[in-house]
C-alpha cells in the first residue's frame, strides 16, 4: 500500500495518538525538513486550535506534500526512539492491516510503492559539477520584490546572481544576446550589471563565466506571449528562449537552462472554480520508438520554463510580500532541493501552491462598480494558475553549495 493511503486510512488512529504530546512530534517533523520554516512557523502559531487541530493540521500538510514526504514521515514514525516511547501505540496502529512499510525508507532511496515504473539508470541526471554551478541572470523591470531572497536562495544553490533593472525591450534583448554568446558575458558593461554578494547587490567585479547550468528570472509587467521592456515595448517569451538554442558555439549547449518568468499575460482575472480535486489517472503510457541512438540533440532540448500564470490572465503581486509566484518558487527551493528533489517535482508544487491562492482584486478609479454598473469584467475575486513548459531530457536535481 502507497504510504498516503497509509496515512489516510489509519488518520483517526494516528491523529489521537499523536495528540499526546503535539509538539514533539511537530518539531521532528521540522528537524528532519518535512516542510519550510515559514510553514513550522504557522502550524506553531495557530491559537484556535486545540492538540487534535494541530496534530491533523500537520498530517495534512504532510500528505498534500506528496507520496516522498508522506514516505519519509512514516520512516521517522517507525524509527525515532523519542517517538517510539511517547507513542508506543503507533507501532500496533501501523500493523493492523499490515500496513507497515517493509523496510525503514531512507531520504536517498524510495520505495516504490505507488507500483510505478523504476527509474531506469539511462535516464539520466544533468551533471552539475562546475564551481559556481552556473549563472543566474534576473531582469528585474518596475522594481518588484523579493529580490534578495532570489538572490539568496539561488546562492545559496551554487549559483552566481547577476541582476539587470529597469531594460528597454532592445537592452533586455542585447542582454540576452550576450549571456547566450560564447563570448558575449565580456560585453555587459553597458547593461550596468549588480552582483550579488550576500547581503546585497553590488557593482560587478570580476568577469562571469557560464557554469553546467543556467538560470534566467525576468520580473516584469507582460501580456500574451510577451513580456514588457520599461518602454513597454513587448519581447515575445519565444524570443526569449530561442535566443539560447543550441548551436555548435554555444557555452550552454547540452546544458540546463531555465526560465522563470513573472509578468502578466494578459488583463484578465483568473475566475475561481470549486472543485472535489479528483485524482488525475497516472497510470503509465506505452510508446513504440525506434531503438537507434543519436550523439546529436534538438535545438529546442533542455529548457524549462515556468511562467507565473497561463496566457490571458494576470499576475498577482501582494502589496508588501511580492509576487505570489516568485514567493512560492524561493520557499519550495528551499524545501526541496535540501532533499534532492528533481526541479519539475519541487516547480509542480509552485503550480499548486499558487492556485489554492486567491484575493479580491480592485481596479482603478475607472472602474464600473464605482460608476454604478452592477459588475465590472477588471475586478472580483480572483486566482492564479501558473504553467510549465519544458523539453528537459534529463533530470535536473539542484543541491545546496557546500563550501
Amino acid at each position: 500500500m502507497a504510504a498516503k493511503d497509509i496515512l489516510r486510512s489509519n488518520k483517526t488512529s494516528i491523529v489521537e495518538t499523536l495528540c499526546a504530546d503535539y509538539t514533539l512530534i511537530l518539531n521532528k517533523a521540522d528537524e528532519n525538513k518535512f516542510m519550510t520554516s515559514r510553514e513550522y512557523k504557522n502550524l506553531k502559531s495557530i491559537n484556535k486550535l486545540d492538540a487534535e487541530g494541530h496534530v491533523v493540521a500537520l498530517v495534512d500538510k504532510i500528505m498534500d506534500k506528496g507520496e516522498e514526504t508522506c514516505q519519509l514521515f512514516l520512516n521517522l514514525l517507525q524509527t525515532d526512539e523519542a517517538i517510539q516511547d511517547t507513542y508506543p501505540e503507533l507501532k500496533n496502529i501501523l500493523k493492523k492491516g499490515n500496513c507497515l512499510l517493509p523496510h525503514p525508507v531512507q531520504s536517498s532511496s524510495v520505495e516504490n510503492t505507488d507500483h510505478q515504473p523504476q527509474r531506469r539508470e539511462e535516464d539520466g541526471q544533468y551533471e552539475l559539477k562546475s564551481k559556481p554551478t552556473g549563472l543566474c541572470l534576473i531582469m528585474n523591470n518596475e522594481h518588484f520584490l523579493l529580490m534578495a531572497k532570489i538572490g539568496e536562495v539561488l546562492s545559496w544553490l551554487g549559483f552566481r546572481v547577476l541582476m539587470c533593472k529597469d531594460q528597454t525591450k532592445d537592452q533586455m534583448e542585447r542582454a540576452l544576446e550576450c549571456f547566450a554568446s560564447p563570448w558575449g558575458l565580456s560585453q555587459l558593461q553597458e547593461f550596468k550589471v549588480k552582483e550579488w554578494t550576500g547581503s546585497g547587490f553590488t557593482d560587478l567585479l570580476e568577469a562571469p563565466r557560464h557554469g553546467d547550468a543556467f538560470i534566467c528570472c525576468i520580473l516584469s509587467h507582460g501580456n500574451m506571449g510577451v513580456v514588457l521592456g520599461v518602454d513597454r515595448k513587448p519581447l515575445p517569451i519565444k524570443e526569449i528562449t530561442k535566443t539560447f538554442m543550441a548551436t555548435p558555439q554555444s557555452p550552454l549547449k547540452a546544458k540546463p537552462k531555465v526560465f522563470l518568468i513573472q509578468a502578466c499575460q494578459g488583463g484578465k482575472i483568473h475566475p475561481k472554480v470549486e472543485s472535489d480535486d479528483l485524482p488525475a489517472d497516472d497510470s503509465p503510457s506505452t510508446l513504440q520508438a525506434d531503438d537507434s541512438h543519436s550523439t546529436s540533440i534538438p535545438q529546442e532540448a533542455d529548457f524549462f520554463v515556468h511562467c507565473s500564470t497561463v496566457e490571458d490572465y494576470k499576475s498577482m503581486r501582494h502589496p508588501t510580500e511580492g509576487s505570489w509566484f516568485i514567493q512560492s518558487v524561493c520557499e519550495q527551493l528551499e524545501e526541496g532541493c535540501q532533499r534532492n528533489e528533481e526541479i519539475e517535482v519541487i516547480l509542480r508544487r509552485v503550480n499548486k501552491e499558487v492556485a489554492e491562492k486567491d484575493a479580491v482584486l480592485r481596479c482603478d478609479s475607472e472602474c464600473d462598480l464605482k460608476r454604478g454598473l452592477s459588475s465590472c469584467p477588471r475586478c472580483g475575486e480572483t486566482t492564479q494558475m501558473p504553467a510549465i513548459r519544458h523539453t528537459l531530457r534529463k533530470r535536473l536535481v539542484l543541491t545546496p553549495h557546500r563550501n
